[in-house]
């Protein structure tokens, strides 16, 4: 397994690219099952979550071309309905292809994602949702097998917004028979993504921007070319890895109405931002950063894939500050690695109490997921001495070569590749 060794005390500064969106990725791609024939996805990032995907869809049948971030899928191939469990345990938006699947072919059968039991989990808003569009729902050891002739239009009502449920009954709507109007819709810039690449196959969908969509559904979509949108959590990352270092960064593509909350906080922290069309200046050279509490939230709230990068940068700020995860209420995991660091927080329940340090010591650190490992690699890049971030493959899911872009902003950073640690 790789692992990333930093040498900190490096200021960033200069320009970096934003790669496409994950999140909006791994909805685009299943909606090209949608309709026969190839579509096409522009500024598509390479990460390991999008080959995963790519695997899935080639299961499925599916034509795959990838090549300088553009995606092509072609569906006319498909000719199998079955997602197995050793695609789906990898990346719980597998289960993005169960809308797909069933509204236009009629059947689909799919792995729980993560092998996790159909109880209180995020899966049963997508569930009911099918269901409610008059799907026969089976679950038969570990996969969930759904039937229809054809969807009807139903009136949908989330207890709770889901961007996944939200994408999927979406998908699934578009060539129901009727109206399908979904209530508690998840408002993240990564819907608005999916929305628009379905109106350019021909779906018919109004309340885009809002919380309640109305889904007319059509007989036939047709294949479409779309551009994913820049990955606003990446934006995020290096906005705080300028704030962290104290340096001065031109994030390329970094859209300000999706990072509206992040940019607001780290403004209250001190730091100067500027926005120039779809790219941001953050200017944090000699600014000690404030400590600034901050409360998780859906769209158009602070990320809860910012929290843990957030943790990292109040840990060096002035004074005292809390962080509370409304949306995930266990997502602390990078806790402990980082007061291996040095930094002085203290977890209860979903809320994280963080006295700012003078400084961080590197040392060997342990990822255990995504955005963890993210606010790792912000803690080592300001930690006195050498801080070694173990199992970073983690990272290579979300973020498109990170160690490169790091570099190419000063970071003093290497990946050493291949060795057991």
């Amino acid at each position: 397994m790789d692992k990333f060794v930093i040498h900190g005390g490096k200021e960033l500064n200069g320009t970096v690219e934003i790669s496409g969106a994950k999140n909006a990725t791994l909805a685009l791609m299943p909606a090209a099952l949608l309709a026969s024939g190839e579509s096409v996805l522009y500024n598509t990032p390479e990460l390991n979550d999008v080959f995963t995907m790519s695997k899935l869809l080639k299961q499925l049948g599916a034509e795959i071309q990838f090549e300088n971030q553009v995606l092509k899928i072609n569906s006319a191939t498909v000719n199998n309905q079955i997602a197995p469990y050793e695609h789906v345990k990898k990346m719980r938006a597998s289960v993005y292809v169960l809308g797909p699947l069933l509204t236009r072919y009629g059947f689909a059968k799919v792995s729980l994602p993560g092998g996790c039991a159909w109880g209180p989990r995020p899966i049963n808003l997508h569930l009911e949702g099918l269901k409610k569009l008059g799907a026969e729902i089976e679950l038969d050891e570990g996969y969930i097998i759904v039937k229809a002739k054809r969807l009807q239009g139903a009136k949908i009502n989330f207890d709770k917004s889901s961007v996944g449920a939200t994408g999927n009954i979406l998908m699934a709507s578009v060539l129901a028979k009727g109206t399908t109007v979904i209530n508690n819709a998840a408002m993240e810039p990564e819907i608005t993504n999916l929305v628009n690449f379905l109106l350019k196959m021909g779906a018919k969908i109004y309340g885009i921007n809002t919380s309640i969509l109305e889904i007319e559904g059509v007989d036939e979509l047709h294949p479409a070319e779309i551009e994913t949108i820049p990955d606003r959590i990446e934006a995020g990352t290096f906005l705080i890895a300028a704030a962290i270092t104290k340096g001065n960064i031109l994030i390329r593509g970094g859209i300000d109405a999706h990072l509206y909350a992040v940019l607001s906080k780290l403004e209250d922290a001190g730091m100067h931002i500027d926005v120039i069309g779809n790219d941001i200046r953050i200017d944090a050279q000699n600014i000690e950063p404030k400590s600034i509490d901050v409360s998780t939230g859906i769209f158009p709230g602070f990320p809860t894939d910012m929290q843990a990068q957030w943790l990292a940068l109040m840990s060096v700020a002035d004074s005292v500050s809390t962080v509370t995860d409304t949306i995930y209420t266990d997502r602390f995991s990078h806790v402990p690695e980082l007061i291996r660091l040095g930094a002085d927080i203290s977890v209860q329940e979903n809320n994280a109490l963080i006295k700012g340090v003078k400084k961080l010591k590197g040392a060997k650190v342990m990822s255990t997921d995504l955005r963890a490992s993210a606010s790792l690699v912000l803690a080592g890049l300001v930690a006195e001495g050498v801080t070694e971030v173990l199992r970073v493959y983690h990272l290579d899911r979300g973020y498109q070569r990170l160690e490169e872009k790091l570099r190419q902003l000063g970071a003093n950073i290497d990946r050493v590749a291949g060795q057991e640690f």
